[in-house]
């Protein structure tokens, strides 16, 4: 026997799994190509957070800096109602 004649070969399993990846493509793809729809395509819908990282840090501190306010007015109430009271309570007590 000639080794020339004879030629037998080896598959390796790149190459055995590259041939079978192909052969489930070839089953997917005609699956999906027949697959057809009436349905329309979404419109994307408003990013609800900035897409930057800025954008995010400056919301952040708008909204700390809101918080701040929020809570200063709360206080200068709250002191303006105490001396208030400890005004006209005196006052009253008297």
């Amino acid at each position: 026997m000639n080794n020339k004649e004879i030629k037998s070969e080896v598959i390796s399993r790149r190459s055995a799994l590259s041939l079978l990846g192909l052969a489930a493509l070839g089953l997917a793809v005609p699956t999906t190509v027949l697959t057809v729809s009436d349905a329309e395509a979404q419109q994307p819908a408003a990013p609800t957070a900035p897409a930057t990282g800025t954008e995010r840090r400056q919301e952040r501190r708008t909204r700390r800096v809101r918080r701040r306010v929020y809570r200063q007015k709360a206080r200068r109430k709250g002191r303006e109602e105490r001396r208030e009271l400890r005004r006209t309570g005196n006052e009253e007590k008297k």
